[in-house]
C-alpha cells in the first residue's frame, strides 16, 4: 500500500503531504481544487510521462515522493527490485521523481538513481491507475493472456513452466539448425575464420597458469640485484663477522647450564634452542637461494616475448589464458560441426521433431488449463456484472490456438462482451462506453485485484455517468475491491464517499495572489457535511444532512459495521 505521499511545486500544489491507510480512501472536493492533480502526481511517480508543464509557475522543479509498504514476501515488486539490483529495507519502497523546469526528469527508487523505464517497471507492480478515458490493462487485448494466467494461478503456472522448459530446448535446437542450413557463403567465411583462429591458438601452445608463472619469473630476474643483496646481507648477519647465529648458540649454552639450578629457566632454554635451530635451518635455505640466483638476460627476453604473444591473444580471444583455451575448445567443436554439417543437420532435425512432439503435448495441456480457467472466469465476471445491474451483459473469454510456438504457448486470448441481448459479442475495447465501461471495469477489477498483487488501485472518476441504484452498486463494488487491495478513489457520488474508510477533502485557497491546494482528513461530522454538499450540489441543509447520515448508516450496514 502507499503509506505516504509528498508533493512540492506540482501544478497548483505548493506543498502537500498526505498519509494513507488501508481500505478505501475517497477524495472529494470542488471541481478544479486539485483532486486529479494528486492522481497525476502518483501517475508520474509510477513512471508516467512527465512534462515541464507540471512544474509550478516560478519554481525550478517539481518534487514527488511516495512511500510504499510491501506486506507480502511474494509481492511482484520484490522480484522486480531483485532483478534490477535495487535493495529493499524492511520491505519498504520509496519512489522519488523530480521534474525540472528545463524538462529534465530525475528518478530514484530507494535512493538509487534509475531511468524512467526502470521506475515504470517498479511502479507498475505498486500502482494501477484507472480513469474514465484511459486504456488500462483490461482494455489491452495483448495483456489478456497474462490476466487469464494470473487468474488461473497455480494450475496454469505449472503448465506454463512445463511448456517453457521444453520450449527453451526447442528454440535452441531451432537456432542451431538454422545456423547450419542458411547462407552457405556466410558458413564458408565462418569456417575460414575459426580455422585461422584455432591454428593461431594451437601454435601458441598455451599452458594453464602459464602467464602467472612467467610474470613471477620475470619479476624475479628483473630484481636479481635487489634479491642477491638482501639475501647476501641476511646470510652475512647470521654467519659473518657479527656471527648472530653464534651469539644465539652462546645464549642457548648459558641457559642450558642454569636450568639445573632453576627448573623455571628450562622454558627459556627451550625457546632459545628452538630459535637457534630454526635460524640455522633458514640460513642454509638462504645460502641455497643465493647459489641458485642467476641473471639470464636471454631468458628475460624470451619471457617478455612470450608475455607479449599472450597479450595479443588475450585481445582477441579472452581475458585470461584459461578463457583463450576455453574459446579454442568451443570453436574446435564448431569446426567439427561445420565440416560434418550434413550428419549434424540430420541429427538436429530428428531431435527437433522429437522435441516438437513433446512441445505440442505441453502446449495442448496449457491450452486445456486456460480454457478451463476461462470458463470459471466468465462465471465470476457474470456474477459481478449482475451485482452492477448488467445482468443481461454477456462476457466471453475467447481462447484460440494457432500453429506458431511462442514463449507463452500457442494461444491467443481476448475478452469479448456484449451489453445488449441479441447483439453479437465484440472485443471489449470496442464495445463499452461511459457508465457501462465503469461498471465493466469494476467487475473485472473485483476479480483481478485478487490475483494481480497490485499494492494500490486508483479510480479517477470512474463513476461518471451513473446514478441511483447503479451508483450504490458501484460504491459497493469499489469497497469490495478495497478489501483485497488499497483503493484510492476520486468520486462525485455521495454513495461512494459514504463507503469510504478514509475521506480526504481537497480544497483550494488564494494566498498572496497564488492558488494553493489543501488536503484535510474529514471527521465524522465533516464527512456528513461533505456528503450533504455532494447530495444537494449547492447548499447544505438540515434535510441533506439527514440524507447524508442515512447514507452513512446504509454504508455501515453494507460494510458490516454496527
Amino acid at each position: 500500500m502507499i503509506a505516504e505521499l509528498s508533493i512540492k511545486n506540482f501544478a497548483i500544489i505548493e506543498a502537500v503531504s498526505i498519509s494513507f491507510d488501508k481500505g478505501l480512501t475517497v477524495l472529494t472536493g470542488e471541481t478544479g481544487a486539485g483532486k486529479s492533480i494528486i492522481i497525476d502526481a502518483i501517475h508520474l511517480l509510477a513512471g508516467g510521462r512527465g512534462s515541464q508543464e507540471f512544474v509550478r509557475h516560478g519554481e525550478k522543479r517539481a518534487e514527488i515522493e511516495g512511500l510504499f509498504l510491501i506486506e507480502s514476501e511474494k509481492h511482484p515488486c520484490i522480484h522486480v527490485c531483485h532483478e534490477l539490483g535495487i535493495e529493499l529495507d524492511d520491505n519498504m519502497v520509496v519512489l522519488r521523481r523530480e521534474i525540472h523546469a528545463s524538462g529534465k526528469s530525475v528518478c530514484r527508487v530507494n535512493g538509487k538513481l534509475v531511468t524512467i523505464s526502470v521506475l515504470r517497471e517498479v511502479g507498475r507492480t505498486l500502482v494501477d491507475i484507472h480513469g474514465q478515458h484511459e486504456h488500462q490493462e483490461l482494455m489491452n487485448a495483448d495483456l489478456h493472456i497474462d490476466l487469464l494466467d494470473q487468474f488461473g494461478n497455480e494450475a496454469i503456472n505449472k503448465c506454463v513452466e512445463a511448456y517453457n522448459n521444453v520450449y527453451d530446448h526447442y528454440k535452441s535446437l531451432e537456432v542451431r539448425l538454422n545456423d547450419l542450413t542458411t547462407n552457405e557463403q556466410q558458413m564458408a567465411h565462418r569456417l575460414d575464420l575459426i580455422q585461422f583462429q584455432l591454428e593461431e591458438i594451437n601454435n601458441a601452445k598455451l599452458q594453464p597458469k602459464e602467464e602467472e608463472e612467467l610474470l613471477a619469473e620475470r619479476n624475479k630476474i628483473s630484481n636479481y640485484q635487489k634479491l642477491f643483496q638482501a639475501l647476501n646481507n641476511s646470510y652475512y648477519s647470521l654467519h659473518g663477522e657479527q656471527k648472530g647465529l653464534d651469539w644465539v648458540g652462546h645464549a642457548m649454552s648459558e641457559t642450558e647450564a642454569l636450568k639445573a639450578i632453576d627448573p623455571k629457566l628450562g622454558t627459556i632454554y627451550e625457546t632459545i634452542s628452538n630459535a637457534y635451530y630454526q635460524l640455522e635451518e633458514v640460513s642454509y635455505h638462504i645460502r641455497d637461494e643465493i647459489d641458485q640466483l642467476e641473471y639470464d638476460p636471454e631468458r628475460l627476453d624470451f619471457i617478455e616475448g612470450r608475455l607479449s604473444e599472450i597479450k595479443q591473444l588475450k585481445k582477441k580471444y579472452g581475458s585470461t589464458v584459461e578463457e583463450i583455451l576455453e574459446y579454442a575448445a568451443k570453436i574446435e567443436e564448431e569446426l567439427e560441426t561445420i565440416q560434418n554439417k550434413d550428419s549434424h543437420i540430420h541429427k538436429l532435425q530428428q531431435e527437433l521433431e522429437s522435441v516438437e512432439s513433446d512441445l505440442l503435448l505441453e502446449a495442448k495441456a496449457l491450452t486445456e488449463a486456460r480454457t478451463k480457467a476461462a470458463v470459471t472466469l466468465e462465471e465470476k465476471i457474470h456474477e459481478q456484472l449482475r451485482d452492477l445491474y448488467l445482468e443481461k451483459a454477456n462476457f466471453k473469454v475467447n481462447v484460440t490456438s494457432h500453429n506458431k510456438f511462442q514463449k507463452n504457448g500457442v494461444d491467443a486470448v481476448e475478452f469479448y462482451l456484449t451489453t445488449n441481448p441479441g447483439e453479437p459479442l465484440k472485443p471489449l475495447a470496442r464495445v463499452a462506453s461511459g457508465g457501462e465501461l465503469s461498471r465493466i471495469m469494476l467487475a473485472m477489477k473485483s476479480i483481478f485485484s485478487q490475483h494481480q498483487g497490485i499494492t494500490s488501485i486508483i479510480f479517477d472518476e470512474v463513476d461518471t455517468g451513473v446514478s441511483g441504484k447503479v451508483a450504490q452498486a458501484i460504491a459497493n463494488k469499489i469497497y469490495s475491491v478495497s478489501v483485497e487491495s488499497q483503493v484510492l478513489c476520486i468520486s462525485h457520488l455521495p454513495q461512494v464517499a459514504a463507503m469510504s474508510d478514509t475521506h480526504l477533502f481537497i480544497s483550494k485557497e488564494i494566498d498572496k495572489e497564488r492558488t494553493k491546494t489543501r488536503v484535510n482528513i474529514l471527521s465524522i461530522e465533516e464527512k456528513v457535511n461533505e456528503i450533504g454538499r455532494m447530495i444537494s450540489g449547492i447548499e447544505v441543509t438540515e434535510l441533506t444532512k439527514e440524507h447524508a447520515k442515512e447514507l452513512l448508516q446504509l454504508a455501515n450496514r453494507q460494510k458490516g459495521i454496527k
